[in-house]
């Protein structure tokens, strides 16, 4: 499913716990929103005619950026980069490497930020210098047949595929499978990619992540040059992300925007992300606008979310912030005595629903990832209608 960009319109509300509503007049202000009633006036705009399927322009030839460093070099890190972890900083300057090498590198202390050793997921500061070793590609792949472990984890990646050519591949990434390994993950979307490594040991490259327990739009990189394009679209904000979760209670206002600081909290057994200060160490700044499309008797709230910047687990500590938290969230979930209606499954609601990116050779790629069966339950259930118009769309890209 597919539509063309439409020019955001501005959105506006009252102000709710912790979120600022859209910006707007109060003459320019419509009658509220009703679910299964007329949508007001500034929702009513009529969708666009589908574009036709992307297809590149022929011919063009773009150049392969350059090879990756056989020497030691040291790099300043740039305002762009700032705040950016270690191990995302070295992937969005060497598209090439895979997981496995960075957190190599890193942790053999080849890797030196203003001459000291640095963990993968320490923060980079504009203007620091990075020492890089020598890098290298993973060694080629084997010409013999693949395995019967590998050729049911290609049939498992082909079955995901929501969009695919020559550069990039969208994944519908089903919810509980992890995006990259960690303590105790042993399958995740990254060590499944290597059954489509190539002749040339070149494997298809994540340039962003989902949370484990979010489903949806996963784009991946097929070729260096692509894994350039979009690593970049991605840190400068060009990639438009919309979500669709359910959460406990209705947000009043339907519409808002959410702004906070978010910082990293270690717990003895498990990390999450509080809201911040202005100025708290590894604080960052954070930007949601959430709409309300349809509730069900007032005890919950089917929402659509636009982060317009992309920190870790934002939209569930945003959501969870204003009061309205994620169903299903076993981190930021803090509704006490909250009893989840019969029927549906304790699994975090939470879709990365659509994602418009530019295309690394022109135009845009806009895909839909439909609802996973725990959320396509729940929708059942509740009487909620997934066709309904998403009142996102009109909200503001920043």
């Amino acid at each position: 499913m597919s539509r063309r960009v439409k020019r955001p319109l501005k959105a506006r509300g009252d102000r709710p716990k912790g979120a600022r509503p859209y910006r707007g007049s109060q003459a320019e202000r419509p009658q509220a929103y009703r679910p299964g009633g007329k949508p007001p006036e500034r929702f009513s705009a009529p969708r666009a005619a589908k574009p036709a399927p992307f297809v590149p322009e022929p011919e063009k030839i773009v150049a392969e950026p350059p090879p990756l460093p056989t020497k030691v070099q040291t790099v300043v890190v740039t305002a762009d980069e700032n705040n950016m972890r270690v191990d995302r900083f070295l992937e969005a300057r060497f598209p090439g490497l895979s997981f496995s090498h960075i957190q190599r590198i890193v942790r053999k202390g080849e890797l030196r930020v203003n001459g000291k050793r640095a963990d993968s997921k320490d923060r980079l500061e504009e203007g620091q210098s990075v020492r890089i070793p020598p890098l290298k590609l993973d060694a080629p792949k084997s010409t013999d047949p693949l395995s019967e472990a590998a050729t049911k984890t290609l049939s498992a990646l082909k079955d995901m595929i929501l969009f695919e050519d020559a550069d990039v591949m969208v994944l519908n990434k089903p919810a509980g499978l992890a995006v990259q390994g960690g303590s105790g993950t042993t399958r995740h979307v990254d060590q499944m990619l290597e059954a489509m490594r190539d002749a040339k040991g070149q494997k298809p490259r994540l340039v962003h992540r989902l949370d484990k327990d979010t489903a949806g739009c996963l784009v991946v990189a097929k070729t260096r040059f692509a894994a350039t394009a979009l690593t970049g679209s991605f840190r400068h904000r060009s990639a438009r992300k919309i979500y669709w979760a359910l959460v406990a209670g209705v947000p009043k206002p339907k519409q808002g925007r959410i702004s906070t600081y978010l910082a990293k909290e270690e717990g003895e057994e498990d990390t999450i992300m509080r809201i911040a200060a202005h100025g708290d160490e590894g604080a960052s700044h954070a930007v949601t606008y959430y709409a309300v499309v349809e509730t069900s008797a007032q005890k919950l709230a089917w929402v659509s979310l636009k982060p317009v910047t992309g920190r870790t687990h934002q939209l569930r500590a945003h959501m969870a912030h204003i009061d309205h938290a994620i169903v299903g969230d076993p981190k930021y979930f803090n509704k006490e005595n909250w009893q989840l209606p019969g029927g549906l499954q304790k699994r975090l609601h939470l879709l990365a629903r659509r994602i418009v990116i530019p295309h690394p050779r022109g135009g845009v790629i806009d895909v839909t990832a439909p609802l996973p069966p725990h959320m396509l339950q729940s929708w059942n259930l509740l009487g909620l209608e997934a066709d309904r118009f998403d009142p996102i769309e009109n909200a503001p890209e920043e």
